[in-house]
This record gives structure tokens, sequence and C-alpha cells, in this order.
């Protein structure tokens, strides 16, 4: 070939390069924000990106745009690599018309998510748009239906991760909120159906971006955000760590990565984590932490649902996904976000092979008017089915307190755990020792002389003759109170007798969980 044909292809590349221009590459680091291309070369492992159709261009003429066509249409897309794992990816590049969506880059996106769908391997999406390119009208509206339809058939089968970078307004956000988990940067991430200026017009409220759909509302409000980056370096960092616990598709296990910590290394200490006084609160991520390999968690959902912990860690190497109450808030009950936020991250984990370690204290659902109209009851049960369906490993650990139905739905022996094990101070009953004398014993209590000593002593009565693991371990419910130093090594041996499990439910279409 002549050097003229290979001129023309190092020029078309540099132009592609380019994108919006310089000016408007400039505004976007003005902003604090990185462009689309410099995003993946952060992402991924240095060298290992393949970019594919970086010469799209618009076929639209209407409103002057075939003066305006940009190589590559607003979009990035190809595959590359993660710690040397193979993943697939689509950057939207802010500088080329506000990263506004067209029919061209919808194509894009949804061929890059066909591609890791047959590959097996997990789809990085890097938002950063204005939402649909007005010019093109219901074509873009078509390409956003085909990205969520892509969306959608992806689900369970390859992990999905969207990262907003800037914007995300309108239909846009539909694609993220049907990934497994989404990332937002404080400051500079803001997601929303409809933006300040419309929610003012139609009902007068006055809010501000961040107010609106900044990271932090997301993340610790309505529970859409997974995660709240500091900045976008952070934001890399943790995909990174995230694609570490999981496997590249559904029909694969994670990666177990071994440490120097071996099952029987024991922090002693644990054995001091639950106070005597059953009502005085503790942190349940101290459990964890004193627990896992080398003291990690990696949690998810951290400002959320408070009264909920989710998150990843290892246990002699093998990944797996943590559920646990959270007692240092609301004691630990379970309300309707908390419920959401449990039975989501139960069912990623068994769709991607993760086995679930259960950490519980719970005391009961949360009470009042404002849960039972908000619909605990519909939102309750989405725990029990995510547990009741899983059928990877599942371990669980009463910690200290397990009542009525939210002891049944956090992965009991009653709808399938594997193995249990409770602490030596763990309650496990229909309700605490006050509420059930008050019922129980209420004529006794009225016709006592001393009622507060009457019951005192009907309560510590009932706790050492019902509220005890013991009466669970007799009939077989609890296959072994503990002592929580030996936690670890159960677990350990646990992951290791259970990693061949095979277990599978009655065959159907799909279940219709209570959304």
């Amino acid at each position: 070939m002549t050097n003229e044909k290979f001129e023309k292809l190092k020029k078309m590349r540099e132009k592609a390069k380019l994108a919006g221009g310089e000016e408007r590459i400039a505004k976007q680091h003005e902003r604090g924000k990185y462009t689309a291309r410099e995003r993946i070369e952060k992402l991924l492992d240095p060298g290992s990106f393949v970019e594919i159709d970086e010469f799209v261009i618009s076929r639209i003429s209407d409103f002057g745009m075939d003066k305006k066509r940009i190589l590559g249409d607003g979009v990035i897309t190809g595959y590359g690599a993660i710690n040397g794992r193979k993943i697939f990816i689509f950057s939207q590049d802010f500088t080329v018309f506000g990263g506004s969506l067209s029919e061209k880059y919808g194509d894009k996106i949804c061929k890059v998510m066909d591609l890791a769908m047959q590959a097996g391997a997990p789809v990085i999406g890097l938002n950063d748009s204005g939402g649909a390119r007005i010019q093109e009208g219901i074509l873009a509206l078509a390409s956003y239906s085909h990205i969520f339809e892509r969306n959608t058939w992806a689900s369970g089968v390859i992990p999905q991760l969207s990262a907003i970078l800037g914007p995300c307004a309108g239909g846009a956000v539909y694609s993220p909120a049907v990934t497994d988990f989404t990332l937002m940067v404080k400051g500079t991430s803001h997601m929303f159906i409809t933006g300040p200026e419309v929610i003012k017009t139609v009902t007068g409220e006055e809010v501000t971006f961040e107010e609106l759909g900044g990271a932090m509302t997301h993340a610790s409000i309505s529970g859409v955000s997974h995660f709240a980056s500091e900045d976008e370096d952070h934001c890399f960092e943790q995909i990174r760590m995230l694609l570490s616990y999981i496997p590249s598709n559904n029909l694969e296990d994670p990666p177990r990565v071994m440490s120097d910590c071996s099952p029987d290394d024991v922090d002693e200490s644990i054995d001091e984590v639950v106070p005597d006084d059953p009502n005085k609160p503790y942190d349940m991520r101290d459990v964890v932490t004193k627990l896992a390999d080398n003291g990690d968690f990696f949690e998810v959902h951290e400002h959320w649902a408070k009264n909920m912990i989710v998150g990843f860690t290892r246990f002699n190497g093998y990944s797996v996904g943590i559920v646990g109450n959270q007692p240092a808030h609301l004691a630990g009950t379970l309300d309707i976000d908390a419920s959401d936020k449990c039975a989501r991250f139960v069912r990623f984990c068994d769709a991607f092979n993760i086995p679930i370690i259960t950490f519980m204290d719970v005391p009961g659902f949360l009470p009042g008017t404002a849960q039972e109209w908000g619909g605990i009851i519909r939102h309750g049960a989405k725990i029990l089915y995510a547990f009741a369906e899983a059928t990877v490993p599942k371990i669980t650990i009463i910690t200290r307190k397990g009542y009525g139905g939210a002891y049944d739905v956090m992965s009991s022996r009653h709808i399938d755990a594997d193995l249990v094990y409770a602490w030596p101070g763990s309650e496990i009953a229909v309700m605490g020792p006050d509420g059930a004398i008050n019922i129980i014993f209420r004529k006794e209590i009225e016709k006592a002389k001393d009622k507060e000593k009457k019951r005192a002593e009907l309560v510590r009565e009932y706790r050492e003759k019902f509220a005890n693991p013991y009466v669970a371990a007799g009939l077989g419910y609890i296959d072994k109170v503990i002592f929580p130093h030996e936690t670890r090594q159960l677990i350990c041996s646990g992951l290791d007798v259970l990693a061949s499990k095979r277990k599978s439910r009655p065959p159907k279409k799909h279940g219709n969980i209570p959304l």
C-alpha cells in the first residue's frame, strides 16, 4: 500500500480522537472531568483497549446535521482488560453534542453489549450525556429502547456496571437503573427524570441539581446509586475492586484470591464485640472485619438503609456476599428500604454464583403507619423471596437476636439456609422477652403486688427457657451453638463443603417476586 493511504488512516484516527475539539475538551477539564478517552485509559489495564466503530457517523441531515458530523458520533466503544480480565466498555463523550444519544451512537452501544454477552464478559458504561439528541427524534428514542432491552437480556448473564460521570437525565437513567451496580461522583454526577426547571414549572418546587439528583442524594436517600465516589479516580478504583469479587458471567465461579490468612487465623477480640446488654448497639461491620480475610469488607450501598449492611469479602480466598442486620442503626430492624437493599443484593449474588453469608441480629420489622402504608408487607416479602429462591451456598450466623417473622426471612434454616450457627447469647423467639411476657402473663403481672419485680422475674424465666439458642439447636434448626472465635473456621470449612453444592428449583419461565 502507498504511504498516502496510511497517512489518511492516521489523520482519521487523530480526528476521531479530537472528538468535539480542543476547546470543548478544555471545558471538560475545567469542570473537573476527564474526557471519554482519558476515562478508558485510566480504568483499563495499560495498552489493553481496542476501539471499535471509531469512524461511525450520524446519517441524519435535518437541522443542518449533515454539516456537523463527528467521527465516533459521541461515544467510544470497544473492549479491553481490568486486572487481566476481559471487559467490554462504552464511554459517552460530552464534547460531542453534550454526549447526546443518536441512532448510530445507540447502535454502537448495542453492538458492544451483544459482543459482551456472546463473549461472557462484563460490560461497563461510563455515562456523561445530556440525554436524547433532539435533532434525531424518534430514532434516538428507539435507540434507548434497544439499549434497555439488551440491559434486560444481559441481566443475570453478565455483570453490568454503570458509572455516572456527568449528567444522566430523562430516559437515559433507565439503562443504569437496570444494571447491577451504579456509581456516581460527588459534585459532578447528576441523575434525574426531570430537571429542576421542569419541576419548578410543574410543581412549584425549587431544588438544585445536587439536591435533586447528586451523588449523595442517590446514595443516601433514593438508593439509586450503590457508591458515591470522591472523584473519578476513586470511582475507577471502586470499579476495579468490585470486579475482583465477581465472575465474568453466570456460568463461572468468582475469582478465588488466596491471602496469608489461614482459616484458623482468629481475632480473639471477636468474643467481646456483642454486648451483654441485649439492647445495647454494636457495629455489625466490626464482626465482619474481625472474621474476613485480611479484615477486608467492600461495602455496597454504604449510605442507604443503614440498618442493613451488604457487601463483599473473602473467606479462605472464596469471594462471598455479606448480608447483615446493623444493630447500630434502628436496632437492626427491617424496614422498606433495608428489605429492598437486601433482596436486590441477594439476587445478584445468586445470579453470579457468589455464596451468601448472613449475620442475623434482628428484633423484628420496624413498626409504624409509614411502614405499613408504604407496603412493608410487600417489601419484606422480597427478602423472603430472594433467600428462598437462592441456590448458592448459604451460611447464617445468629449473633444475638432472631425474633418473629424477621428471623424467618433472614436466611433461616426454614427457608433453606445450608448451615446455621448461633452464638451463645443469641435469642430466638416469636418476640422479645419483654413483649412476650406482657402478653402471656398479663393477668399475673396485674395481680402481683410488686408488678416490676414480677415482670423482671418472668422476663428472666422466659429468656432462660425460650429466648436462647439451645431450644432451636435441640430441634435441629441450628446446626451448632458456637463461640464467636470459632466462626471464621466454620465459615471457611462450610464454604469448602458447599463448593460443589447443586440445587435446582421447579422449572418455570420465571417467578413473580413481590416488586
